[in-house]
């Protein structure tokens, strides 16, 4: 491999959450150790992202949330980290499924307090649609949570992989001790409101010595001492090759506002955490270790700067070498564009890059010749596959409160819809425009930037409508028919591909099952 070098140090992940399980903090943590910020809070206050300092951030920072996904690159012991961390709020997953398809592995966080919530079983079945490698850290050990043994098993079941922990409580709440390494063979003791440190493992080779009463008390070694003999008799030595296989996840507990139990997951993570994948493209499967640069959108984001009317593509570097200034193939519009000014983001010495390499994660300027899923290659044409669109729950009519902007709204909605905050459909035989989203939180964000970013001002109206399905069919007429009739329950999407818009499951089920030649679709592959 020409770039095998960079390759092998590179590790591009994604962490995923419920909300409030402590991403956020968690990715303030890994940051602090890879010195690519040197304050705690920095994430929270949004002094890191010094390119997301728009009117739009107004609505993440009023809510504490955090509504588009955030790329963050930084070092840690010779290796290239691209973490990217991603909305927990449920209204914003479509963000979050689309993030999966550019990572190599991810990292769950899980609440000791809630355990499994519902947008962390959303999350791992688009992770299991790929097999994507996955770690738990089950956070907020502090704090009186669930039995160890009784979340283990509801993760595993409520979650469908098999665990296999490799740090071990001792304790929880107020009564919280530490872990104990079950790899290294070493204690680290808790300490409320302190950061541990390196230098505060101890090596305990054998769980029987002495030395464990003396830091923890007779009956939590025991304790600790009979745990750690059922953990070991079940689980054994851990299985890198299942780990990447995505079948079995490695668990670390922890807390992450106190940076407890976090460098232990790091190491970890170094050590085994899959380095770039080849992946599959609409012709072939694109090998990571190839000479040409390829490479595929899979976020945008508009107005990050408010006063500059830009938008940025992120885009994943799938082979080859990526460099400033050179042409590079844009396979749908079928030119040639070429970067000035492509950045990486965060933690290197200088905003705009020079080169990138697999697993990289790069910003371009885009002038609006971006879609999600867009390839760019060295000349070839070909799409990257699974990136997928997913039908919407919520439908309402966007409705022009100012007719003098009407552009202003047109350029406004496609733009937003371009990016994957929400899906634009048109309704057949007519120009009502039906905005998509999967919750209600998508609506105002898309009015309040509307207004903000381009000055019109818009309403919605709720429209009864229960999913929308792709179709497809191979009998054209068949399809044309059905479009026709059903006129009232069908649109177009942005790439004018024909859905039905049902108005219940009822509906739905009876529709599929009165039209046996035409497939319904619940998710759309962009570029299908």
């Amino acid at each position: 491999m020409k770039y095998e070098k960079e390759i092998v140090r590179r590790r591009t992940f994604a962490i995923i959450s419920h909300p409030d399980a402590g991403k956020t903090t968690l990715t303030e943590k890994l940051l602090l150790f890879g010195g690519a910020i040197q304050t705690a809070g920095a994430v929270k206050s949004n002094k890191i992202k010094k390119h997301a300092t728009s009117d739009f951030m107004e609505i993440e920072r009023q809510r504490g949330i955090s509504v588009a996904t955030s790329v963050m690159t930084f070092e840690y012991k010779d290796c290239l980290i691209n973490l990217l961390d991603t909305p927990g709020h449920k209204d914003f997953a479509e963000d979050t499924y689309r993030t999966l398809t550019a990572v190599d592995s991810v990292i769950l966080v899980i609440d000791s307090v809630n355990g499994v919530e519902a947008q962390t079983r959303r999350l791992m079945e688009v992770c299991r649609m790929r097999d994507t490698p996955v770690i738990v850290f089950i956070n907020k050990m502090d704090r009186d949570g669930k039995n160890r043994f009784d979340l283990l098993e509801e993760i595993e079941k409520e979650l469908k992989i098999s665990l296999h922990p490799m740090t071990w409580p001792i304790n929880s709440g107020k009564d919280f001790k530490g872990v104990y390494d079950l790899s290294e063979k070493s204690l680290l003791l808790f300490t409320a409101n302190t950061k541990a440190d390196d230098e505060d493992a101890i090596v305990i080779e054998n769980l029987q010595d002495t030395i464990l009463d003396t830091k923890i008390g007779e009956a939590d070694a025991k304790h600790l001492r009979d745990d750690v003999e059922l953990i070991e008799g079940v689980h054994g030595e851990l299985s890198v090759d299942d780990y990447l296989g995505g079948k079995i996840a490695p668990v670390f507990f922890g807390s992450a506002v106190n940076n407890f139990g976090v460098r232990e997951m790091l190491n970890t993570f170094i050590k085994i955490a899959p380095i770039p994948r080849s992946r599959e493209t609409s012709l072939r499967e694109v090998e990571v270790g190839e000479d040409k640069f390829s490479g595929f959108i899979f976020k945008i984001h508009a107005n990050l700067d408010p006063k500059h009317r830009d938008r940025i593509g992120f885009m994943r570097v799938c082979s080859g070498k990526f460099e400033r200034n050179k042409y590079y193939h844009h396979v749908r519009l079928d030119k040639d564009i070429r970067f000035s000014n492509p950045y990486s983001f965060l933690a290197r010495s200088k905003d705009v890059i020079e080169d990138a390499y697999p697993g990289d994660v790069v910003g371009l300027f885009d002038t609006g010749n971006f879609k999600i899923g867009d390839t760019l290659t060295e000349g070839e044409n070909f799409y990257f596959t699974g990136i997928p669109t997913f039908s919407p729950e919520i439908f309402k009519e966007l409705v022009n409160k100012d007719p003098m902007k009407t552009k202003q709204l047109e350029k406004g909605i496609q733009q937003l819809t371009d990016e994957g905050v929400a899906q634009l459909f048109t309704q057949f035989g007519g120009t009502k425009k039906i905005i998509g989203c999967v919750g209600e939180l998508q609506f105002e964000v898309i009015q309040y930037r509307l207004l903000q970013e381009y000055g019109a001002a818009c309403e919605f109206r709720a429209l009864p409508f229960y999913k929308a399905c792709w179709l497809t069919s191979k009998n054209q007429k068949k399809l044309d028919d059905f479009l026709r009739y059903k006129q009232t329950n069908t649109a177009e999407d942005k790439d004018e591909h024909p859905v039905y818009l049902a108005q219940s499951e009822w509906f739905l089920n009876t529709e599929i099952n009165n039209n046996s030649d035409i497939q319904f679709h619940f998710s759309s592959e962009i570029h299908k």
